[in-house]
C-alpha cells in the first residue's frame, strides 16, 4: 500500500485523521495476528519472512551492533527505536529498503518482549521494516520457538481430553 505524498508534507507537524488510524490499525493487527498462526504453525528458526531475509538481518547487524545477539533482539526498547537519534538511524536502514521491500513503511506491530504474546503491554507499533528486522533476527535465534513449541504442547493435552 502506498500512499503519495506531497514534498511539502511535515510529518512532525501532521495532525492525524481519526479514519486513516484506524484503518491502519485494523491492518496492522491482522498482521500481527498472521504472524502469530504462522509461528504457532512452523519453528520460528525455520520460517522465512522475506525474500531478503538474510540481508535483512546483515544490514541490521552492521548498522545497529547492538542488535547482533539474541540477548539484544530479545526485550526491546522503544524510546531506543524512537528518541531523536534512534529515528534518524533507522530512517537511514529503512530507506533502504523503499524499492525492495512491500511496504517497508506501513506500521506493524512488534512485541517488546520475544517471550511475550501481542498485549497491550508488549506490543509496540513500528515501520514494517522495523519489525521485519528485528522479527528475522529473533527467528535467526530461534527465540520464537518456544511459541510453536507451546502450540504443540497444547494441541497434545487436547488432544488427550
Amino acid at each position: 500500500m502506498s500512499i503519495a505524498v506531497p514534498s511539502n508534507f511535515d510529518a512532525e507537524n501532521a495532525d492525524n485523521l481519526e479514519d486513516i488510524e484506524k484503518q491502519f490499525a485494523v491492518m496492522a493487527v491482522t498482521q500481527a495476528q498472521t504472524y502469530w498462526n504462522l509461528l504457532c504453525s512452523l519453528k520460528g528458526s525455520t520460517l522465512r519472512l522475506t525474500k531478503l531475509d538474510d540481508d535483512i538481518y546483515n544490514h541490521l547487524i552492521t548498522d545497529f551492533p547492538e542488535y547482533s545477539t539474541a540477548a539484544s533482539v530479545k526485550k526491546i526498547n522503544e524510546s531506543d527505536m524512537k528518541n531523536h537519534k534512534g529515528k534518524e538511524r533507522w530512517r537511514k536502514f529503512m530507506n533502504t529498503y523503499e524499492k525492495t521491500v512491500n511496504d517497508y513503511n506501513f506500521g506493524s506491530l512488534l512485541r517488546t518482549d520475544s517471550d511475550a504474546e501481542y498485549e497491550q503491554d508488549t506490543t509496540i507499533f513500528v515501520p514494517r521494516i522495523q519489525f521485519l528486522a528485528i522479527e528475522i533476527a529473533r527467528n535467526k535465534h530461534g527465540l520464537n520457538d518456544w511459541v510453536y513449541e507451546n502450540e504443540q504442547r497444547l494441541n497434545a493435552e487436547a488432544a488427550k481430553k
